[in-house]
Parts: C-alpha cells; structure tokens; sequence
C-alpha cells in the first residue's frame, strides 16, 4: 500500500497581515515545490497559534493518520515599548515546543521575533532570508523522519 502524500496546517498569526502573507508565500511555496498538501487557517496574533495547534490536536486534525501530519506556525512579534513582546515572543515558542514534544507533533516554528519591520521584512522576504520556507521545510524534513522512523520500528 502506497503512502499517503504528506499534508500539513499552516496556522497563522494576522496581526501584521502584510508580513504575514509573505511568510505565508515561503511557506505554501516550499511545499508546494516537495509536494505536499496544506490548509491554511488565521488567527488574531501569535500568542493564540499555540491555542489553535493545541485545538486541532484535539479535533483529530494533525497526527501520523490524521488529515494533517505537521504544522507551520508562521507570524511576526515586533519589540514595542513594553514587555509585553518578550511574553508574546517566549510564550508562543515555549508552547509550540511543548506540544510538539508532548504530541511528536512535527511543527516548524516560523514566528519571526524582531526589533522592527525592516527586520521583519528582512527575515519573511521569499527573496531575503524566507522564514516561512525555512519554517515549512523543517516541519517536512521532521515528518520524513517520523516516517523513517516508523519503518525502523516496524522491522
């Protein structure tokens, strides 16, 4: 039996919408390019990625023979005046990890945290440094090797 072409959930955060559709652009462009399938969905800010990820889990979305075998989360947290960037930017890392680590979730965490948007623009440009492919081309090469992995265990 042949196996299913790989599908991953691209969550994510709109709050600068702009940057955010050019880490979107890296991202779907990179899979679309290794083959594989995707859906994309939105929310507010990169605090609430997790909270999404944490609810698809839930709803039997994401998982080695669900519909989605990975996820991107892609997003922009740039510093302002106040703390509340280091909260938003820790938070939302330190929470991806913990479910992919509690769920062998495969995820690339493709959340940029910078000073300014110049420095957004630098990192999410598809012709700069594309962190929404590098984010999409992590999330890949993890479920590769979950795979790879499952064949060694099944011998």
């Amino acid at each position: 039996m042949a196996e299913q072409a790989p599908s991953i959930l691209i969550i994510e955060a709109r709050f600068y919408e702009d940057i955010s559709n050019e880490l979107a652009r890296g991202a779907t462009g990179e899979l679309r390019q290794r083959g594989i399938g995707f859906e994309r969905v939105g929310v507010s800010g990169a605090l609430e990625i997790p909270l999404a990820l944490s609810a698809a889990i839930a709803a039997g979305l994401l998982g080695p023979k669900a519909r989605h075998q990975g996820c991107v989360a892609l997003g922009c947290v740039i510093r302002g005046e106040t703390s509340h960037y280091d909260i938003v930017a820790g938070d939302s890392a330190r929470k991806l990890i913990d479910l992919g680590v509690t769920h062998s979730l495969p995820i690339g965490n493709g959340i940029v945290t910078v000073d300014n948007r110049d420095q957004a623009w630098a990192r999410a440009s598809v012709e700069a440094r594309n962190k929404g492919g590098d984010a999409a081309r992590a999330c890949a090469e993890l479920i590769k090797l979950g795979l790879e992995f499952g064949r060694k265990a099944s011998r």
